[in-house]
């Protein structure tokens, strides 16, 4: 296929299929290729995959998934695309590149998304790209369009892609990856901190020396989208309680790992095997998702090893760990050593979890993740022109340097007394 000389009017659907969105109203796709990209296996997988997390047991409408998200990330490129001054830029191949690009960028997010990461060590992103150039779904619709078409549009998730442009709309400082969670996150969970003016932000977008910069103009739009992530990430994101239940999480994973090499039966776990066993190929990733893990869970809360038993029944009915700012060292070891003479292993029940959070990152080497504002012909980092901005990067609390512990509810008075929180 010629790239340069396809239009997309030649393979557009005479009938668009619209999803209805609560975020974006309505999602028109009339691409056959984007259509059956919606409609694999791998794109449906999704929908078992929760977007935030444990922040549903913070905000109990949090309950949206990967799947949505996606499709408001692909509603948003296409955005740029038609309704802003990028779709002058870029040949109708490119813009079905990216809008694909779009809705596959989070195909390799496994169960409970980030903190499942923590815990077996994979990244996404790569698996993301294995799953795409990989016998796959995906991957022959892809190739079905195009013999190499799977390369191009894994290469702007990957950002090798030689126009930086597709790179810039899905992953830079200011992408539609971030403008979508952080409007469909706010709104899911019911609070109005991750709101901001995307319309404004689209009007104000051009391209200038081959890269996304941003009008003068537009400045007080685009610190009101740093400011909604600030906000987000403090009050939503890192809140103690879903930070609580992930930790959770990863105790568990931890404790199986632990089972798993001393020989512990713990019965048909076929589709979580691979994992604990460290040998995880893309089908055995496809095939794992949160239903799947929380059957297991259940019937583990009721195995032998009562460690395993008790951090899954934990787990599944919402008995979290409670959390402290620790001061010292001396004083982790501390909690450490009466946990363990109380019986309870402080490798399970006594985590640390460090966070931080810088809402935008002052980028001098890397040009598509920077957010350049046009001045008179000339361009400057966002930092330069915005004195909000650059207060935020300065702030103290872009980062918790001390470790936050958690531990059992049900301990509390035990440990510490009634007087201690």
């Amino acid at each position: 296929m010629n790239s340069s000389a396809y239009k997309l009017s030649y393979t557009k659907l005479n009938d668009s299929k619209v999803f209805r969105d609560a975020v974006h109203n309505y999602i028109h796709v009339d691409q056959p290729v984007l259509l059956e990209l919606i409609n694999s296996k791998e794109m449906q997988r999704l929908r078992r995959i929760k977007q935030l997390g444990g922040t549903h047991q913070v905000y109990q409408s949090a309950e949206h998934s990967r799947f949505c998200h996606s499709l408001g990330v692909y509603f948003i490129v296409r955005k740029m695309i038609f309704n802003s001054e990028i779709g002058d830029y870029i040949n109708d191949y490119d813009k079905l590149t990216v809008m694909c690009a779009a809705l596959l960028h989070d195909l390799g997010h496994g169960p409970f998304s980030h903190c499942f990461e923590e815990a077996f060590g994979y990244n996404h992103e790569e698996y993301t790209i294995k799953i795409i150039n990989n016998d796959s779904e995906v991957h022959h619709i892809l190739e079905n369009f195009e013999p190499g078409f799977s390369k191009k549009v894994s290469s702007v998730i990957a950002k090798t892609h030689p126009n930086k442009i597709l790179i810039q709309m899905i992953s830079s400082q200011l992408d539609a990856d971030r403008m979508d969670y952080l409007l469909r996150d706010s709104y899911f969970t019911g609070t109005t901190y991750g709101h901001f003016d995307l319309y404004r932000i689209l009007r104000v977008m051009k391209v200038f020396n081959n890269k996304i910069v941003y009008k003068a103009s537009g400045v007080q739009a685009i610190e009101n989208y740093i400011l909604a992530r600030y906000h987000m990430y403090w009050q939503v994101y890192y809140h103690p309680t879903s930070r609580s239940y992930e930790q959770l999480l990863i105790s568990i994973f931890r404790r199986m790992k632990d089972l798993y090499l001393d020989g512990y039966d713990f019965g048909e776990i076929r589709y979580l095997e691979p994992f604990l066993k460290g040998k995880v190929n893309v089908v055995d990733y496809i095939n794992l998702d949160e239903n799947i893990v929380l059957y297991y869970f259940r019937f583990l809360s009721e195995g032998k090893d009562k460690i395993l038993a008790d951090l899954c029944n934990r787990f599944l009915n919402r008995k979290l760990f409670i959390y402290r700012d620790l001061n010292n060292s001396d004083e982790k070891l501390k909690m450490r050593d009466r946990y363990a003479k109380k019986g309870y292993d402080p490798r399970y029940y006594v985590v640390s979890d460090d966070q931080s959070q810088i809402p935008y990152l002052y980028y001098d080497n890397d040009e598509t993740e920077a957010i350049e504002i046009l001045i008179n012909h000339q361009t400057k980092a966002l930092p330069e022109v915005s004195e909000i901005v650059g207060a935020i990067i300065n702030s103290k609390k872009n980062k918790i340097e001390d470790d936050i512990y958690l531990r059992p509810k049900n301990l509390l008075t035990n440990c510490w007394g009634n007087n201690q929180f």
